[in-house]
């Protein structure tokens, strides 16, 4: 018995003896205390590190903050740089853009009624002054053949009317000769002009009602002349206006669109058109009007190119700057006359100040 409590005294206190052991030789050796040394030194440094890393993050954290202002400042300097570039290009735009002449006020959004007639008066008066010859750009010699070239006129030039219909008017003189002409034959006559089938069946037409309806002569009235094949109101203006001396405001492309951009208008329907611009003006104005107008349509304010650096209308013009309005290069755009080119008649009027138009193939 003795030695079995021996053997477990033995077995169950050999750790206690250890440790008490190794508790009472830290105090009393080097040897016991150079291992717990080693294992407190890490310890520390870790420590150390620790402290240091709180102490030196608040430095890092500082350092974005010191930077900031740097960028800001960059920043600021790069889009000032950037605004100033965009002020320059404007500037220079705003050169490019200034005005032969200067414009007058009132070119408010919101222009009264009063002071829009005064400016379109203004315009026309302006436009007598430029256009002292102006007259309409159709050859004739009586209403039958103005009648005519005014129906072909529709989507081409009018000098090519006028190039054309010599040899149509030396075939059929009359509207009763123009009634028997064969189809074929006719259309080959004016061919050049464009649409010719659809054109020689309106002049088939309007001759045979004139020979049957009219005795051979043309009407004097709207009303008569717009029932006739292929006649309209512009049309039926332009005769009465420079056949018969009736008042009348012809509404083609070139007066729409100046109408629209001198704001006398803002309407895209002929008949409307016509109605706003007639209560502006006294009807012994319209004719003129309507000459000076299409005159100035075809030769300064072009559709896709106006002149507006060569427009005597320019300060009385709200839709200045649509255009060139650098002189030199606005002169370039001039056509006609103004431009130093032959009219659109071959017979123009002895006041034109520019050469006739050639022939057809001249």
């Amino acid at each position: 018995m003795t030695t079995k409590k021996t053997a477990a005294e033995k077995t169950t206190g050999e750790k206690p003896a250890k440790k008490a052991a190794t508790k009472k030789a830290v105090p009393a050796g080097m040897a016991a205390v150079g291992p717990a040394t080693a294992e407190a030194a890490p310890a520390r440094k870790t420590t150390a590190k620790k402290a240091a890393a709180k102490k030196t993050a608040p430095a890092k954290k500082a350092t974005p903050t010191k930077a900031t202002p740097t960028k800001t400042s960059a920043t600021k300097t790069s889009t000032a740089t950037k605004t100033s570039a965009a002020k320059k290009a404007t500037a220079k735009k705003a050169s490019a853009k200034k005005s032969p002449a200067p414009k007058p006020p009132g070119f408010a959004k919101r222009e009264s009624r009063a002071a829009m007639v005064k400016r379109a008066h203004a315009i026309n008066e302006v436009l007598a002054e430029t256009y002292p010859y102006a007259h309409p750009e159709l050859d004739f010699e009586d209403p039958f053949q103005l009648l005519v070239a005014t129906v072909l006129s529709a989507q081409t030039t009018d000098l090519r009317v006028n190039q054309t219909t010599p040899a149509l008017f030396a075939k059929y003189p009359t509207p009763e000769d123009m009634a028997a002409a064969v189809p074929e034959e006719l259309e080959e006559l004016i061919r050049p002009t464009g649409f010719f089938r659809a054109k020689a069946r309106s002049l088939l037409g309007l001759s045979a009602a004139l020979r049957d309806d009219f005795d051979g002569e043309v009407p004097a009235t709207v009303d008569a002349l717009v029932k006739l094949p292929g006649v309209g109101r512009k049309t039926a203006f332009v005769v009465l206006g420079n056949a018969f001396g009736v008042p009348g405001i012809t509404v083609d492309t070139h007066f729409g669109r100046l109408a629209r951009r001198w704001k006398w208008t803002t309407s895209e329907d002929p008949v409307k058109v016509e109605s706003d611009v007639a209560a502006i003006f006294e009807p012994s104005e319209w004719t003129m009007l309507s000459h000076r107008v299409i005159f100035h349509g075809r030769r300064i304010c072009h559709s896709r190119r106006p002149a507006c650096g060569a427009c005597p209308v320019a300060p009385l013009c709200p839709s200045y700057g649509e255009g060139e309005t650098d002189p030199e290069k606005a002169k370039k755009l001039l056509k006609y006359e103004k431009g130093g080119m032959p009219g659109q008649r071959l017979k123009p009027p002895a006041d034109f100040p520019g050469p006739p138009a050639p022939p057809l193939g001249g």
